[in-house]
């Protein structure tokens, strides 16, 4: 594990500490501030439990069953059972990223002051994460509303030594040996504390900031590729001109734009149109090449609490509407639409550099031997199969709600759901990158056979390509290992990490 340690305070957090926990296993300590801002909360809380008058969440039941009192001797019964009730996900398991995602940011709320949990619960919940014990967590359970109720119920059931997890080895193991093979106490829950660790939209959230992540890093190796892919067809890069860009100033249009210039930079290539081909000269490239900026660009564009009811500074335990996930629904179903279309940009510059009618010279389906050899044809139906199944994805689950809980929880806002399938979404547009970088190189090299010199940054994308596994060009083989190879390549970030050097930073 990477001993980077992540401090949780009584503000918000980042989307790399979110990363660097999920992700890259760093550790987790809480500030100084947040274990006061704990202890004043829970003295409240401790407060409004011994009055007489019903207190939501305290001594009430939830949601349909609020308007029952509990009496004092069943309470830390209620907070159990709430748990072990809601802990009723069905499916595969979600990964163990999203698990240690939605551990940490219900950590970050939890540690804000306003839920009212004891100090020594967020230690325990810190003490998981430490450990490497992930819940057990399946992918069906959440209505996005209401918080990730049955996600983050198998979380706190291993909290209290219930259920599954998995351990540091990978191994899933009885939740309760786990806890005592690393000398951690199962927690015995206290007034509200069931229902603090249970109701907030961390699952989605995390699954956004991890998504965001890996689109950063798939946008611009689709600058890249797109560069690329402009190069083979020898495009014009006049259009990704600054002062053409600064007339429509969407900033992540100029920075796509900016990107590709930087790639292209000293190609012999590029602005030759007709006079290599013998083609009737062009005026315009086609536009999945003259518009790559636009699309690129366009997909571009945490420091709440998330708990019902919250603790306020005055002593004031309020309920409230913050666990909604409808704002993060709305990101995550709109991301995955910029994620299709930029997939389907990708797919349209592969399919042209395979049709010799519209690739200005380069062989059929890029082949050695064009009908002895099929050359990428089948790639590109791998590419539109996944462009298609993006197009699906893109329907947003936002649109959707479900009445639950007798109706008291009569609008939810689906936002798991959407999480994912952004989820998938990114997966795909991974591998829909990953084919037209193959397509690409193999074209920039059959066009440096012809006597044509790539950009610097081009050549330097081809050789970590090849280096990586992926082979150049040359009689049929088999295609797969070549198409995964590439998927590891840009997946890993190494697509932009190869031309960096020659190009600078890109964004």
């Amino acid at each position: 594990m990477d001993m980077h340690t992540v401090v949780v305070g009584t503000s918000g957090t980042t989307a790399e500490d979110v990363v660097a926990v999920a992700r890259h296993g760093a550790r987790v300590e809480l500030s100084a501030a947040a274990v006061e801002a704990l202890a004043a909360a829970r003295l409240i809380v401790d407060a409004l439990a011994a009055k007489p008058e019903p207190v939501y969440g305290v001594s009430t039941g939830f949601g349909a069953l609020a308007s029952r009192h509990i009496s004092p001797e069943l309470r830390a019964q209620l907070q159990r059972n709430i748990v072990r009730s809601h802990a009723a996900g069905m499916g595969p398991r979600v990964e163990r990223e999203v698990v240690r995602a939605l551990m940490f940011l219900r950590l970050k709320t939890v540690a804000s002051g306003h839920t009212g949990v004891r100090p020594e619960v967020a230690q325990t919940m810190a003490d998981l994460l430490n450990a490497g014990i992930t819940p057990v967590v399946h992918e069906y359970g959440s209505l996005g509303c209401s918080g990730d109720l049955a996600p983050l119920s198998h979380c706190a059931l291993t909290l209290m030594g219930e259920g599954d997890a998995e351990g540091p080895d990978g191994t899933v193991r009885p939740a309760g040996e786990l806890l005592a093979a690393h000398g951690i106490t199962p927690v015995e829950l206290r007034e509200k504390e069931g229902l603090a660790l249970l109701n907030g939209t961390d699952g989605m959230l995390g699954m956004l900031v991890m998504a965001l992540a890996d689109l950063k890093n798939l946008y611009t190796s689709a600058d890249i590729t797109a560069a690329l892919s402009l190069e083979a067809l020898l495009g014009t890069d006049k259009v990704l001109a600054p002062e053409l860009h600064a007339i429509r100033p969407h900033p992540g249009q100029g920075v796509s734009a900016d990107n590709m210039l930087r790639v292209l930079a000293g190609s012999g290539l590029t602005g030759r149109h007709a006079d290599v081909t013998g083609d009737a000269p062009r005026v315009q490239d086609a536009y999945s090449v003259r518009c790559a900026p636009q699309v690129n660009g366009a997909g571009r564009e945490l420091a709440s609490s998330v708990d019902n009811p919250v603790v306020l500074p005055d002593g004031r335990v309020e309920s409230n509407g913050n666990f909604h996930g409808a704002p993060v629904a709305y990101v995550l179903d709109f991301l995955a639409i910029v994620a299709a279309d930029l997939g389907s940009i990708c797919e349209r510059r592969t399919d042209r550099l395979l049709d010799k009618n519209r690739s200005h010279g380069l062989p059929p389906f890029l082949a050695d031997d064009a009908g002895v050899d099929s050359g990428l044809m089948i790639a590109q139906y791998t590419q539109a199969a996944l462009v298609s199944e993006m197009k699906r994805l893109a329907v947003p689950a936002s649109a959707d709600s479900i009445p639950s809980s007798a109706m008291q929880e009569d609008h939810v806002s689906m936002g798991w759901s959407a999480a994912r399938k952004l989820r998938t979404a990114v997966d795909n547009l991974a591998r829909i990158v990953a084919v037209e970088l193959y397509a690409a190189t193999r074209a920039v090299e059959i066009r440096a056979a012809q006597g044509l010199t790539p950009a610097p940054a081009s050549q330097a994308a081809v050789d970590a390509l090849r280096a990586a596994g992926a082979e150049g060009p040359g009689p049929d083989r088999f295609l797969a290992p070549d198409l995964a190879a590439a998927d590891t390549f840009v997946r890993e970030g190494r697509l932009v990490a190869a031309v960096e050097p020659v190009t600078g930073p890109l964004a």
